[in-house]
């Protein structure tokens, strides 16, 4: 294979990039006009069920879990391999085009990134997040740890190792070996704490369960074997524990467009949708 000389400006291929090349592009701002839904909640939550999507949903699940009635919400699903991020819409509510974002329609805020998102509801609602100064410095450790570790994870290992157009031996390699390391960052200090920085369950877990969580139970990229998830103990304890959650459950499937159908959940406007308005129950038909 002939070894690739950089030219001396870069121009933009339109073809090349591999499953989501129509996606993507080297400027920002809407591509069309469109204006997004709003349903009957404060809180409007426009999303996809990946694990930046999940983050969200599972923090709602558990407010409302905890008796938060004020978080009642809606989820609308942004098919993002559609490019329905790029309307006039969603670029006003987040100009970086990427799920998730929300509008708080009692404070008329916008939050998008999906740490700020996890951090804005915990400070509104006083929930999961420690009061303790010395507790919630540890627990915004890992905040920061997962936001900065993530992108390896998903835009490293995951888009090389399943979804490049090809497989090429080095940057797998390379993002095999940072994945592996994290995981054993965190499976180190889980071995020191039921929860990321300590005893409480915060939004440290639910901002790394989606993707550490799902990775080391063997579903994401259908790469367990290959990664060896089960030689991670205790974070396969943890993961485990955090998904046998109610409010894990259900969160886990809104706006989620893949796997079982039972557990897909497009859009969520009320509670009695997990029970009602799941795909197997109706579109059965579809595959």
């Amino acid at each position: 294979m002939a070894e690739y000389i950089p030219p001396k400006v870069w121009t933009w291929d339109a073809e090349s990039g591999g499953d989501w090349a129509k996606i993507n592009r080297p400027i920002a701002g809407a591509t069309f006009e469109a204006e997004l839904p709003v349903g009957q909640h404060p809180l409007q939550l426009y999303s996809m069920g990946t694990p930046n999507g999940q983050k969200v949903t599972i923090m709602l699940e558990e407010l409302l879990a905890a008796g938060k009635t004020g978080a009642e919400y809606d989820a609308h699903l942004i098919r993002i391999g559609e490019g329905t991020q790029f309307s006039s819409g969603f670029v006003a509510v987040n100009p970086n085009s990427k799920i998730p974002a929300m509008i708080d329609r009692d404070t008329g805020s916008r939050v998008f990134e999906s740490g700020a998102i996890l951090l804005y509801l915990a400070k509104k609602f006083d929930a999961f997040l420690p009061k303790d100064p010395a507790h919630q410095t540890e627990v915004m450790n890992w905040v920061f740890w997962l936001q900065g570790s993530a992108p390896y994870l998903g835009g490293g290992f995951g888009h090389f190792y399943a979804y490049a157009p090809e497989k090429f031996e080095y940057p797998i390699n390379r993002f095999t070996m940072e994945v592996k390391r994290q995981m054993d960052v965190l499976d180190r200090e889980l071995a020191q704490n039921r929860y990321l920085g300590g005893d409480e369950y915060t939004i440290a877990d639910m901002l790394t369960w989606p993707w550490y969580g799902n990775l080391v139970l063997g579903n994401g990229y259908n790469a367990g074997e290959f990664l060896d998830v089960e030689s991670y103990t205790h974070l396969r304890r943890w993961a485990q524990e955090v998904l046998d959650r109610p409010a894990v459950k259900r969160g886990r499937i809104v706006n989620r467009t893949m796997g079982p159908l039972n557990e897909q959940l497009h859009e969520r406007h009320d509670a009695s949708d997990f029970d009602t308005k799941t795909q197997d129950k109706i579109a059965p038909s579809i595959a």
